[in-house]
């Protein structure tokens, strides 16, 4: 029984590794520092990403459980198919994609635009 845990432990765990959870930042936005706003001190810029991070996580939440939850239920599969892990890492890449688009809006809609 205690191998039995140890091993549906292990395969949980490298489901969510495959699947990059914990979600990470979006990417192109990763940091409050990749945004500027004319008169905004750093903290102003940093609540503010935090909020729209927040949003985003809250927006995106669903689809990222939903990914973790099918590749903790097939491990095997992602472990011994291409195919399978393809169409696992489109959907990392549509949720993520999604994420930034989310935290990008919210951004700009609140006077910030990106650091260049």
């Amino acid at each position: 029984m205690i191998r039995l845990a140890a091993l549906l432990s292990a395969l949980l765990l490298a489901g969510c590794n495959a699947i990059g959870w914990p979600k990470p930042a979006p990417e192109t936005a990763a940091t409050a520092s990749a945004w500027t706003k004319p008169g905004a001190d750093a903290a102003t810029v940093e609540s503010a990403y935090n909020d729209c991070l927040a949003a985003s996580n809250t927006a995106t939440r669903t689809d990222f459980d939903i990914d973790q939850d099918t590749s903790a239920t097939r491990a095997s599969d992602l472990e011994h198919s291409d195919f399978a892990r393809t169409q696992m890492q489109d959907f990392q890449t549509t949720n993520r994609d999604r994420a930034q688009t989310i935290l990008s809006s919210c951004m700009q809609d609140k006077g910030f635009s990106p650091a260049r």
